[in-house]
């Protein structure tokens, strides 16, 4: 994959607190030879404190092409853009972020559109159900964008973080689309549950949906990579559940970031 690397190479970088668990590297620059550029992902470790110093030191660099942001940065990050898409504008965070061509920065966020295309890619239809979303940093918040614009009845929301949880809720019934609630870690009476906090990424985490009451009719998703199936979804699935996890995402969200990154 890396045969042609040399100082011709674009650089694109992924930023993260922490970083390890990530796939994108391999993926992205898999991507970014399967359309025949010359082009690699490397990933960054930058802590919060850090992240608007690092951020001005990689702008400097005329082969920096472009900045995929994961936790906990996306919304941080969009503070650091210049332009950004209505949808970033309107959830305060960005997951990937390209080039202007006056050098400055141009923001969009895309988890929710491709959480939104895995779900679908199962058969699985969101209109009119009833959801139930845990977590409400940057990825919880563009998939509970996501959920609403697919056109879910009902949405309720559940995050440890009282204020992020209740500054979503305000925001998603601005659009007057659903009915937007404070939800709980149970999935009782909804149709789909999905989990997009980090919980599930170490050894030893609590669930973050309680699944004893779930039923072969609910659909249960998460957004966790590492593992590649968390244990919500295994015990999802030993309950006969419909899952999509945070490979599944990836799929998709890596073809919306190509398409974005190449000026779509």
């Amino acid at each position: 994959m890396l045969e042609n690397l040399s100082g011709a190479t674009r650089i694109n970088f992924i930023v993260g607190d922490p970083i390890a668990q990530v796939k994108s590297p391999f993926g992205m620059t898999e991507a970014f030879e399967s359309k025949g550029l010359n082009a690699i992902c490397i990933p960054a470790h930058v802590s919060a404190s850090d992240l608007k110093q690092w951020f001005k030191g990689i702008s400097l660099a005329k082969n920096v092409d472009s900045v995929i942001v994961t936790i906990p940065h996306k919304f941080d990050c969009f503070s650091l853009c210049h332009t950004f898409s209505d949808r970033a504008k309107f959830l305060n965070a960005v997951n990937t972020i390209r080039r202007n061509q006056d050098g400055t920065w141009h923001g969009d966020m895309l988890d929710g559109l491709g959480y939104i295309k895995a779900i679908q890619n199962k058969d699985y239809d969101l209109r009119g159900k009833k959801a139930l979303l845990v977590g409400a940093g940057g990825a919880g918040s563009a998939i509970g964008h996501g959920l609403v614009i697919a056109g879910v009845r009902e949405l309720s929301i559940h995050d440890e973080d009282n204020v992020r949880r209740d500054a979503l809720i305000e925001r998603l019934q601005g659009l007057g689309l659903a009915k937007i609630s404070t939800g709980s870690k149970k999935p009782d009476g909804f149709d789909i549950a999905i989990n997009a906090s980090p919980a599930g990424m170490k050894l030893g985490d609590a669930l973050p949906i309680d699944l004893d009451g779930a039923n072969p009719e609910m659909f249960i998703g998460c957004v966790v990579t590492a593992p590649a199936v968390p244990e919500l979804i295994q015990l999802a699935r030993s309950k006969g559940c419909k899952t999509t996890t945070g490979a599944d995402m990836f799929h998709e969200v890596r073809q919306l970031m190509i398409d974005f990154l190449l000026g779509g």
